[in-house]
């Protein structure tokens, strides 16, 4: 090999550069800042209140954890977990009150935060994040067949 042109050596645990301390503080404040009684919620919990408008703020402030990841490099199996914990807090959230209470109690931010430091330590299991991944995708489409399926069943005894 030539002098200067070797392959550079992957990061060792400690030197590997800490999460932004900003992901921590965000998914405390939409997930765990407000205590109630022996329960905390968070502005996530507050904001999906307002029909519509909210879950979408509350995925796009979600989002904001994803893109971290996404700058810090992190594997795509583990930023298409962390994308698949947003769509499941954010479609099912949209659900009038079930998905409310969901929404409460799910926690896709903090989840999201712990994906981002195991990713950043190497210590998330690629193959078992990629499962959960298409299995979000197959229940989605599996809910999105059963209105078609319907629809044609009703279509064909007319």
């Amino acid at each position: 090999m030539t002098r200067g042109l070797t392959k550079p050596k992957p990061l060792e645990p400690e030197v590997l550069p800490p999460a932004p301390e900003w992901i921590d503080r965000l998914a405390w404040l939409m997930e765990r800042s407000i205590p109630i009684g022996r329960w905390k919620i968070g502005l996530d919990g507050i904001i999906g209140l307002v029909p519509g408008l909210g879950d979408l703020i509350g995925v796009a402030i979600s989002g904001l954890i994803v893109a971290a990841g996404v700058r810090a490099g992190l594997p795509r199996s583990a930023i298409a977990r962390m994308v698949a914990n947003v769509a499941v807090d954010g479609i099912i959230g949209a659900v009038p009150f079930l998905g409310d209470v969901f929404d409460v109690a799910f926690k896709a931010n903090t989840r999201n935060v712990e994906i981002y430091r195991e990713a950043l330590r190497g210590e998330r299991s690629r193959s078992k994040d990629s499962l959960f991944v298409t299995g979000v995708v197959l229940a989605f489409a599996a809910l999105l067949a059963i209105p078609i399926l319907v629809i044609v069943l009703l279509l064909r005894q007319l």
